[in-house]
Order: structure tokens, then C-alpha cells, then sequence
């Protein structure tokens, strides 16, 4: 069975571990979504200091997420599978000492960080998954 799939069973039988669905994985029925005008639909969710907000197709696949807070949310739980590009990645283009913004593109993946103390924001996507017509930067 795929694991998304058992994900999403999970999901909906216990509840959701976390306030949100990972980059990727199908959205479980938790709260009204906000449609725009490309067919996506934004959730958004809060959770401790951070707003994040899920772009999710008309099949429920996540292809984006944006946040801000007082600090940036755990990406390891936001990006799910995409985790690992993204931390070789990192690896990969180091911080520059000085700089508020910091992007990673694998490919596979992008995460943009920027902000400052008390003011973190990112977004991160899969441009493989975003719909037909819709940019990256409608994620915000």
C-alpha cells in the first residue's frame, strides 16, 4: 500500500500528529480551505508561533507551503519526503555570513528562508506538482 495513502487513513481514523499535511502528501478534511482563482485552495493553520499555510491542489496534494512566525516551523515535518534533498541540499549551498535569505533548490525541492529575529518567513515547493497556470511566487 502506498504510503500515502496509509498516511491519510491514518490521518483521518486517529487524528493528525502534526497541524499540518507534509510538501507532497494528500490533505486530510481538517478545516475549510480558502479557493483562489488558479483551482488551488490555501489552509491555513497556527500552530505555537507560527502561521503556516498549505497550497493544496483540487486532488488534495500539497505542492506548497508558506510560513512566518516568531521562528521558522520544524521543516523536517513540513517537507515530510522531500526532508532529505532538502538537508543534502543544504549542505550544499551554505549560509553567507551576513545574508537574512537563504535558498536551497534541489530540483526536486526549493525552500527560501528570510526574515530576521522574532520575524521568520519561507516557503517551500515541489515545482513538479504546482498546477497548470499557477506560479511560484502565489505561494507567500
Amino acid at each position: 500500500m502506498n504510503y500515502r495513502v496509509v498516511r491519510l487513513v491514518l490521518c483521518v481514523l486517529l487524528g493528525s500528529s502534526s497541524a499540518w499535511a507534509a510538501l507532497g502528501e494528500v490533505v486530510a478534511l481538517r478545516q475549510q480551505a480558502r479557493v483562489q482563482d488558479g483551482g488551488f485552495s490555501v489552509r491555513t493553520t497556527e500552530s505555537g508561533s507560527s502561521t503556516v499555510r498549505e497550497y493544496v491542489t483540487a486532488g488534495g496534494i500539497v505542492f506548497g507551503l508558506a510560513w512566518n512566525g516568531l521562528t521558522h516551523p520544524d521543516l523536517g515535518k513540513l517537507l515530510g519526503g522531500y526532508a532529505t534533498d532538502y538537508q543534502m541540499g543544504v549542505r550544499q549551498s551554505p549560509r553567507v555570513f551576513g545574508r537574512r535569505s537563504h535558498i536551497v533548490n534541489t530540483g526536486r525541492v526549493v525552500v527560501e528562508k528570510w526574515g530576521h529575529m522574532r520575524s521568520q518567513k519561507g516557503r517551500a515547493y515541489d515545482p513538479a506538482l504546482l498546477p497548470q497556470g499557477v506560479r511560484a511566487d502565489e505561494i507567500k
